[in-house]
């Protein structure tokens, strides 16, 4: 079913979420101690690896940016979502689909990890990540729909060659929902990783070139530009999917909103976001409460040349003059103050973006989960074996906190 955006303008719309206050912070002047500032700092280092079969095989015997492919086992990645995990401090991370497609990612197992990040803040810390368990994604129902890499297993692991997840957001008993972009769909899964049902595919006809039942048809949404924000509302009725790029046809300025209803398995369309340069991307997406998201909006570069990427403030039912949500900036993450030099000393000869202000330097600033009402935790997926932090090496896993007033 689906419903178009008219209706979320009505009363209709109001009775969707039941309203709760919102969260309210001054934010002060702004200027890096009252207004948003680096709280804390922890990275990972790139060669982190965790049990499984080596991977990488399809690059060959090479060394790239100072990584040897093939690789001993399954590297731990850089972060495309963030979720709270089973405890205090501990936090359920995943990847994306390993080294950015189908043919080179076959090896590669999807799975997320629980982390245990020891920030570096004004108090203290070592800023090391802890690398726990981890969530086994696999089909072994054969429900998905399309032939895996691991057809004739009893497990049917997945691998970054059927899947593309993006995001990730515990359903209300513990359950999983995984933004995909391969699909593009919404896949559900238990907590041990068990897929539960087909995936959901987005209205519209909305395909990727990469969509195993695509035929010979033309694409919908191109390559790579599928679900990479989607947030839960709190009380878990509600996933609000937001495009990472535009589609086709569309004004180039603007990315589509879905709401899919977990219980009644039905879409919405939502007025559009509307991004600040036409090739900017939106890459994750959290609730701040029934209808304001935490939303990521960044450019392409890395390194110096990361210079957009900001979080918003976004209120799914306030829409401006120009028919899109109305977004408000909350952190400028290619200038956080950092008055307290947490980003200091640099880790590696030839980092950049370090001190006040600092920089988060990866191309693919992915993840985005809100810790208070004040604090946000973002990582980085560093697109292994990319370069960002430093332009001689792979990039580390970088993890931040922000102090946000004013969610």
């Amino acid at each position: 079913m689906f419903t178009t955006r008219a209706l979320i303008r009505s009363g209709t719309a109001a009775a969707i979420f039941a309203l709760v206050p919102a969260l309210v912070v001054n934010a002060g002047d702004n200027n890096g101690r009252d207004g948003p500032q680096l709280a804390g700092r922890a990275v990972l280092p790139v060669e982190t690896y965790a049990p499984g079969p080596p991977s990488g095989s399809f690059f060959g015997n090479v060394v790239t940016n100072g990584i040897q492919f093939p690789l001993p086992s399954q590297p731990v990645e850089g972060f495309s979502s963030i979720v709270a995990g089973r405890g205090p401090g501990e936090y359920l991370a995943m990847p994306d689909n390993g080294f950015g497609n189908k043919a080179n990612s076959r090896d590669f197992l999807i799975r997320a990890y629980y982390i245990q990040p020891e920030f570096k803040t004004k108090h203290g810390g070592s800023g090391a990540v802890g690398v726990g368990d981890f969530v086994s994604f696999r089909d072994p129902d054969g429900l998905i729909g399309f032939g895996i890499v691991n057809e004739a297993t009893t497990e049917r692991l997945l691998t970054g060659a059927d899947i593309d997840p993006e995001s990730i957001q515990l359903g209300k008993g513990g359950d999983l929902w995984v933004g995909e972009e391969f699909g593009p769909w919404i896949l559900h899964f238990g907590a041990d990783g068990r897929l539960l049902e087909p995936p959901i595919a987005l209205p519209d006809g909305l395909k990727s070139p990469s969509n195993p039942h695509l035929g010979g048809a033309t694409p919908t949404v191109n390559g790579s530009r599928g679900i990479e924000a989607m947030a839960i509302s709190p009380n878990g009725g509600w996933l609000t999917v937001v495009l990472e790029g535009g589609v086709p046809g569309d004004d180039p300025f603007t990315r589509r909103i879905y709401q899919y209803d977990t219980t009644a398995a039905t879409f919405l369309r939502l007025a559009d976001y509307r991004v600040a340069v036409s090739g900017h991307f939106v890459s994750d997406a959290q609730a701040l409460d029934n209808h304001r998201l935490a939303v990521i909006e960044r450019d392409g570069g890395r390194g110096v040349t990361a210079n957009f990427r900001r979080v918003f403030s976004v209120d799914l039912w306030a829409i401006g003059t120009d028919g899109a949500v109305v977004k408000t900036e909350i952190v400028d993450l290619a200038a956080i103050p950092d008055p307290d030099h947490l980003s200091l000393p640099a880790i590696h000869t030839g980092d950049v973006g370090l001190g006040d202000p600092f920089r988060a330097a990866c191309e693919s600033i992915e993840a985005v989960y809100v810790v208070s009402h004040a604090e946000l935790l973002l990582g980085c997926d560093n697109n292994f074996p990319n370069t960002g932090r430093n332009p001689g090496r792979a990039d580390d896993n970088e993890l931040i906190l922000v102090k946000s007033p004013g969610l």
